[in-house]
C-alpha cells in the first residue's frame, strides 16, 4: 500500500486538481503491481505542489543548479539497504512538481496527463529507478508507459 502526503503552496494547483488526495489516492492503488519494490512494502511519500520560482530555489539548494525545472525527487533512504517488515509504513522520500512548467507542457497534452507523467517519474526516482545508464532508462521507461496506461 502507498500513502501520500499532499501539500500544496501555490494556488494554481486548485484550479486544475479540486482534491488533490483523492486524485492521488485513486492513482496509488494500481501502482504496486508495476514496481517490485512496492508489493511487499508499505510506503508513504509526500509531494509539494509548487511554483517555478520554489522549485528554483529547491534545485538550487540540493542540486546545485540555479534553473527551474519540472520536479525534484528526494529519496528518503537507498533502496538496497531497506528492510522494513510489511506492516509498518516506511517514509521513501518527498516530490515538488512545478505548476507553470506542467501548464506549458500541457499545451501540447492534458494537463493531467503531463502531471502524471512527472510524478510518477519522479516516484520511481524515490524508490531506487534512475536513467543514468542506457539499460536503467529503457528499464525506467517501460515501468512510466505501463503504470501511466493503467491510471490514466
Amino acid at each position: 500500500m502507498i500513502k501520500i502526503n499532499v501539500e500544496v503552496n501555490n494556488k494554481s494547483w486548485h484550479k486544475k486538481i479540486k482534491n488533490s488526495k483523492q486524485y492521488f489516492n485513486k492513482k496509488l492503488k494500481k501502482i504496486p503491481k508495476f514496481i517490485p519494490f512496492l508489493k511487499k512494502k508499505n510506503a508513504v511519500f509526500t509531494i509539494l505542489l509548487t511554483n517555478s520560482l520554489n522549485i528554483k530555489k529547491l534545485n538550487k539548494k540540493f542540486r546545485n543548479c540555479n534553473k527551474a525545472t519540472d520536479a525534484l525527487s528526494f529519496p528518503a533512504f537507498e533502496t538496497s539497504n531497506l528492510k522494513v517488515d510489511k506492516k509498518n509504513f516506511i517514509y521513501i522520500g518527498d516530490i515538488a512538481v512545478s505548476y507553470e512548467i506542467i501548464n506549458k507542457r500541457a499545451k501540447r497534452n492534458l494537463f493531467h496527463t503531463e502531471f502524471d507523467k512527472v510524478w510518477i517519474h519522479g516516484l520511481l526516482h524515490l524508490v531506487g529507478y534512475d536513467h543514468i545508464k542506457n539499460k536503467d532508462f529503457f528499464k525506467m521507461s517501460r515501468t512510466e508507459k505501463k503504470i501511466l496506461k493503467s491510471i490514466i
